[in-house]
């Protein structure tokens, strides 16, 4: 592996899991500011620490983010990805209501679908450094 990452441990396992997930917004809508997605990764961060997972990395554009997430085996990706968008999609449009004027007949923020690949070793380096370097809306 490339640097030394940080090897956890479960009841009979010892791993090292990351994910690099991007979801985009219904219709590609370019919805966000900053202000946006500094709560959003606020939100995702405390969905991810209910399921015991940890996000490395977090950023986005004005209609989808990024996130590099540290997650344990035993749980499953889509349910991570559905509680993410859920979670984060109703905090949002009750929160800030100029989100919810983009989608006024559909009450969903998220795209039903998304982008998940497993990264390890010296590609963790390159998904961070490209995550790092999304052009944040102002």
């Amino acid at each position: 592996m490339g640097e030394m990452q940080e090897i956890r441990t479960g009841r009979h396992c010892i791993f090292v899991m990351h994910v690099h997930l991007v979801v985009v917004t219904k219709f590609r809508h370019k919805v966000f500011t900053d202000a946006h997605l500094r709560r959003m990764e606020e939100i995702m961060r405390s969905v991810c620490a209910d399921f015991e997972c940890e996000v490395v990395e977090f950023n986005g554009a004005d209609n989808h983010v990024h996130l590099l997430v540290n997650f344990p085996p035993k749980v499953a990706v889509t349910k991570l990805v559905n509680s993410l968008k859920g979670v984060s999609s109703r905090r949002l449009r009750q929160e800030f209501p100029d989100v919810v004027r983009h989608y006024w007949r559909a009450s969903k923020l998220w795209s039903g679908s998304y982008f998940a690949g497993t990264v390890d070793g010296a590609p963790l380096s390159v998904a961070l450094q490209y995550i790092e370097q999304q052009n944040r809306p102002v």
